[in-house]
């Protein structure tokens, strides 16, 4: 048994058809055909039921499926990475970001890398915290900019930043002459929220459980600009990181910070192999702390 065979096997499993695989691996029927008898006698095992309309997998044909599929994709990995020494494709960084980190770093971050590594290709992909630790484990992510630390066994952070919870309402709100509001305040508020997939609403949960308290959930939206349009137009509050702040269109909402206590926030780089992935840390580390270094005041430790 040969990757070839593997990937002859792999296209009659998915087509259910000889004539339909043959022509999608460019190969004749009875060229392909043979190579299916080849690899069943080389396992000694039965992979199809022949049929006059279609093949049939057998059971030990579904269990070689499984276990083909991920050596294909790990072998065409390994051939897009050779190939990087050659010159002959451009290597791919993909770097999963929450909505809710600081709205400067996705923009400035591109263009910097851009310069630092222009064969280097940036994938963003904007998810939820628990959505960007799942993609790091199974590989389809290289690096997370998340909350710290990570909830997930196998996944290490290293710190960008710092922010706090704040509590956003109408600029017509009973607390609008209030400087801060206090958590227990807060919890007697009718909210809009981020889902509950999202890190945001997961701490802020945590947080009043501490209290013995619930969320006063009214209503939920998965974007964080659509709450902050939304809000004014209602008479709900909701909870989301100082740094969003800046994404705010209009002068209609009032942030107080939330104390008594205080909900602290820290966003960094969320990654699972640290010796593998030394040199892309030390990049991105580098381009987000510019980038921090120019819209937010420096944080100790930086």
């Amino acid at each position: 048994m040969d990757f070839r065979q593997l990937r002859y096997f792999v296209a009659v499993y998915e087509e259910g058809h000889v004539g339909r695989a043959a022509e999608r691996l460019s190969l004749s029927q009875p060229a392909l055909s043979q190579q299916i008898r080849l690899l069943e006698h080389s396992l000694d095992v039965s992979l199809f039921e022949r049929s006059s309309k279609r093949l049939l997998p057998t059971l030990a044909a579904h269990t070689l499926y499984n276990h083909a599929v991920p050596l294909l994709e790990g072998m065409q990995r390994a051939r897009d990475a050779l190939r990087n020494f050659k010159g002959q494709s451009q290597r791919t960084l993909a770097i999963g970001v929450l909505q809710t980190v600081h709205s400067s770093l996705v923009p400035q971050m591109l263009e910097r890398v851009r310069k630092a590594q222009p064969h280097l290709v940036v994938q963003i992909y904007e998810l939820t915290g628990m959505e960007i630790e799942r993609r790091l484990l199974n590989g389809s992510l290289d690096i997370g900019i998340s909350y710290l630390p990570p909830r997930q066994p196998g996944l290490h952070g290293l710190l960008l930043y710092e922010d706090e919870l704040q509590l956003v309402i109408p600029a017509n709100h009973p607390l609008r002459e209030f400087k801060k509001v206090s958590l227990s305040q807060a919890a007697e508020l009718p909210m809009l929220l981020l889902g509950e997939e999202f890190q945001i609403r997961q701490i802020w949960q945590s947080q009043l459980s501490n209290l013995g308290r619930r969320a006063h959930v009214q209503a939920e939206l998965n974007n964080m600009a659509g709450i902050l349009d939304s809000l004014a137009y209602t008479k709900l509050v909701t909870v989301l990181p100082g740094c969003a702040r800046d994404i705010q269109e209009n002068n209609e909402l009032l942030w107080k910070p939330i104390s008594e206590p205080r909900v602290p926030l820290k966003v960094g780089l969320v990654y699972r192999d640290a010796q593998r992935q030394q040199a892309t840390l030390e990049l991105l580390r580098s381009v987000l702390e510019e980038v921090l270094n120019h819209s937010i005041e420096p944080l100790e430790g930086l």
